[in-house]
């Protein structure tokens, strides 16, 4: 069997690929289908992250192990079928300092076509910018320093 998965980057303007895929291919092979079909290199880390119908952030799929002693699930190790039943949608983040941000859903499941290759691009949509899209950070927190009192600059000072 294989999926059918739309891509879509978070940008103001369109830029959309929908692909084929074998269910049982790992994260990591959609990791590079992705970078292949929108052009980007090999350079940069990037994960995956479980989401919701909301696009709510949840559990991360690493590109690599950043902590032998964590229990971290890596791309190449997590089949696309072994997490379909948790959820259809994921966000990609690849290139943590210029954040290309994709919202991926996997749209249908179907059965392989003989003499077919797997992974391919069965749509194309848009233009990939060559710079990222800005990125805005909006934080919930209330930013309360007060029981810090940093008015008071000379007793910062004092403490070094």
């Amino acid at each position: 069997m294989i999926y059918r998965i739309r891509v879509v980057l978070d940008f103001k303007e369109d830029v959309i690929r929908d692909l084929e895929i074998d269910q049982n291919a790992s994260f990591e092979d959609l990791h590079f289908t992705i970078l292949k079909h929108f052009g980007l290199d090999n350079k940069e880390l990037a994960s995956f992250f479980i989401s919701d119908e909301n696009w709510t952030q949840g559990e991360e799929i690493f590109l690599q192990n950043y902590d032998e002693n964590l229990n971290q699930m890596m791309m190449k190790n997590i089949s696309l079928k072994s997490l379909s039943t948790r959820s259809m949608n994921y966000l990609y983040v690849y290139d943590y300092l210029k954040l290309w941000t994709f919202f991926i859903e996997i749209v249908e499941e179907s059965k392989k076509i003989l003499g077919e290759n797997y992974p391919k691009k069965i749509y194309e949509y848009g233009s990939v910018p060559n710079e990222p899209p800005k990125k805005t950070f909006n934080s919930n927190l209330k930013n309360d320093d007060s029981e810090f009192n940093l008015d008071d600059e000379d007793d910062f000072l004092d403490f070094y």
